[in-house]
């Protein structure tokens, strides 16, 4: 122990066993060699952390799970490795962008000069290049073939599959791993998921979103709808050619697509309603702010889905097919749906046909109070809570299959749980709607094989007239009047052999006829007729209908009569028997007289049109009925292609 009666230990001279003085500066000396040895542990220690993050980062490299390794990190050959780099090298990227292992997303424009109603996607795309930045991506923007359904002659429709070849090109060709589809106008929605579809790299949707109400002399004024108005309007004398295109022109008062339940905006939120679209997102109007926050949260989550690998396959099954259909009939969609959801579906590989849309759509009933089907425009259905608010109320009845997957990587059920709208004005409960049994007919007859028709438009005047024969019910039958396309029925308007029981039918304007199925079926009855305050009649057609029109035509006769249907031999006077109930529509002439026709005029009621371009005879050789889809035949074969092998290189 210590010496006990020392006050101080300096100069202690006693024996004792306990602590010895210490030397200061060999205390100081020891101090310096543990910090040394001590910063040469922690160099080491860092030395060995680096090793290991350059060896992740080299392994990652080499077995790294994005597609565009292949063209920015090809170490089998440095040579191509170079050439692939360096050109994108010239507008600002570098090569630790492009070596980086982040994921390269596309962003599909579809606005321009010539799209007006996908130009605010100019600006849109620039919040979600922001959002792929921020989620660790980098953007690569570029265009897409423009479609414009209100300018393109003749028909937007032959567009559609133009631009889904060309996107599949760039989608398979080029070194991405993930896309934005910036969709907006009718047929900019179905190009993109039917690309989409047949490639099969995770994708995403965000539309340009509707337009702002228009009005007009105190009342609301929808794009589209008020064509028709403007139309019956000159007709009946009240407002001059000039005074009509004011008029229409009141219906478009900002950017953004039709501000109507017309095609774009159903095209819009079946999307949403496949899950290939953010929860909420596509009635969000293009002036909103929130329209440029979601695209950036859509450029965040695209990210996401591909370090994911959420692929369309993963979300657009045949659970979200059979949800599209029911939405569809909810929402009051366009006649044009059909169309497309089942282009997309062959492309995808899930059987879907024009029986799935009576068997799941007929009974559901219209929920959403917006034109054409109803009277408000889609400000109004986006703030009542938008397409979630709907699914709500088919959720809660079981109409919604629930467990499909969406973009965001939650369930329908997840995503529209308790989001029942706030305003019953423009969002009826499910027990209390616009109307029963809102969805399309499939009917098929001896006049075709396959048509459909829109039952929601069906209002309670043309009901009187036409389907409410105590002894007949929901059936009628009258005398033809028959028009080879637009330029034929403008011609004989005046002098054909119409009145307020004749059948309207408008021949040779589907997919081979005109080319493309152009949207001619809207036939207003003559000036005579609408004066006497007859406003629609029953017409039927080859073509299609604008999804603005509140015309319950019977639509996509297939087969076309330029294809061989029995529409070619159909002629003034003949009559039509249309049976709702049983879903029919026959010809009342004797099957002897329609062979005698078809003998005597193998081509009768056809007019020979000549292909205007390359694209126009590629088309009419190429391509399927309305029935099916109007595809490409031989592209439905070509799937998942973004899982198989990384094309060759191109030098």
């Amino acid at each position: 122990m210590s010496c006990s009666t020392a006050k101080s230990c300096e100069d202690c001279s006693c024996d004792d066993n306990g602590p010895q003085p210490i030397d200061i500066e060999d205390a100081v000396k020891q101090l310096n060699e543990l910090k040394q040895r001590n910063t040469e542990l922690e160099a080491k220690l860092d030395a060995l952390h680096l090793s290991k993050e350059q060896e992740s980062r080299t392994r990652k490299n080499v077995k790294s799970k994005y597609r565009s390794s292949a063209w920015f990190d090809a170490r089998d050959d440095p040579e191509m490795n170079a050439n692939y780099i360096e050109r994108y090298l010239n507008y600002g990227l570098t090569r630790e962008e492009l070596q980086s292992g982040k994921p390269m997303i596309g962003i599909v424009q579809t606005g321009s000069d010539l799209s007006p109603c996908n130009r605010h996607h100019i600006e849109l795309a620039k919040r979600v290049r922001e959002g792929i930045r921020t989620a660790g991506g980098i953007a690569f923007e570029f265009p897409l073939h423009p479609i414009q359904e209100t300018s393109r002659r003749p028909t937007a429709a032959l567009d559609r599959n133009l631009a889904y070849l060309a996107l599949v090109e760039v989608l398979t060709g080029y070194f991405l791993d993930g896309v934005v589809l910036l969709t907006g106008c009718d047929k900019t929605t179905p190009a993109c998921l039917m690309a989409a579809a047949t490639v099969n790299m995770p994708a995403i949707c965000l539309n340009v979103g509707p337009m702002l109400n228009g009005h007009s002399r105190g009342e609301l004024a929808g794009s589209g709808t008020i064509v028709w108005k403007g139309r019956e309007l000159r007709l009946k004398g009240v407002i001059d050619e000039h005074e009509m295109i004011d008029y229409i022109s009141q219906g478009t008062p900002s950017v953004g697509h039709c501000n109507t339940m017309g095609t774009a905006s159903t095209m819009n939120a079946l999307a949403e309603a496949l899950g290939m679209a953010l929860p909420g997102s596509a009635a969000i109007p293009a002036a909103y702010r929130c329209r440029s926050q979601c695209a950036y949260e859509t450029g965040k989550r695209i990210v996401e889905m591909v370090e994911e690998d959420l692929k369309p396959s993963d979300i657009m099954t045949r659970a979200a097919f059979e949800n599209a259909i029911v939405a569809n009939a909810a929402i009051g969609g366009s006649s044009n749906a059909p169309i497309h959801i089942n282009a997309i579906a062959k492309h995808m590989g899930v059987d879907l046909s024009m029986e799935d849309w009576d068997i799941h759509g007929y009974h559901i009933p219209l929920l959403v109070n917006v034109m054409p089907s109803g009277e408000y425009l889609c400000e109004e259905y986006y703030r009542a809570g938008g397409l979630p608010a709907v699914e709500a109320e088919l959720l809660d009845q079981g109409k919604l299959r629930g467990n499909a997957l969406t973009a965001n990587g939650k369930t329908i059920a997840e995503n529209v749980c308790d989001k029942h709208s706030w305003d019953r004005r423009v969002i009826r409960p499910y027990h209390d709607p616009l109307m029963h049994d809102a969805g399309f007919m499939h009917l098929t007859g001896n006049l075709f094989d396959s048509a459909i028709m829109k039952t929601c438009c069906i209002s309670e005047s043309f009901r009187k007239r036409f389907l409410s024969d105590p002894k007949d019910l929901n059936a009628f039958a009258g005398p033809v009047a028959v028009f080879d396309g637009p330029e034929d029925y403008h011609q004989r308007l005046a002098t054909a052999p119409i009145d307020d029981r004749t059948i309207l039918v408008m021949r040779n304007v589907g997919p081979l006829g005109y080319p493309g199925a152009a949207e001619v079926v809207n036939m207003c009855p003559p000036g005579h007729l609408l004066q006497k305050g007859v406003g629609g009649l029953f017409c039927i057609g080859d073509g299609r209908q604008s999804g603005t029109s509140g015309s319950p035509s019977i639509l996509h006769a297939s087969p076309e009569a330029a294809a061989g249907g029995n529409l070619a031999v159909l002629k003034d006077g003949d009559q039509l028997r249309i049976d709702l109930l049983k879903r029919r529509v026959d010809i009342l002439v004797d099957e002897t007289e329609l062979a005698r026709r078809w003998k005597e005029s193998p081509g009768a009621g056809h007019v020979e049109l000549e292909s205007a371009t390359p694209w126009q005879e590629i088309f009419r050789q190429e391509t399927g009925q309305l029935s099916g889809g109007m595809v490409l035949r031989k592209a439905t074969k070509y799937q998942r292609l973004a899982q198989k092998e990384v094309p060759r290189h191109n030098h």
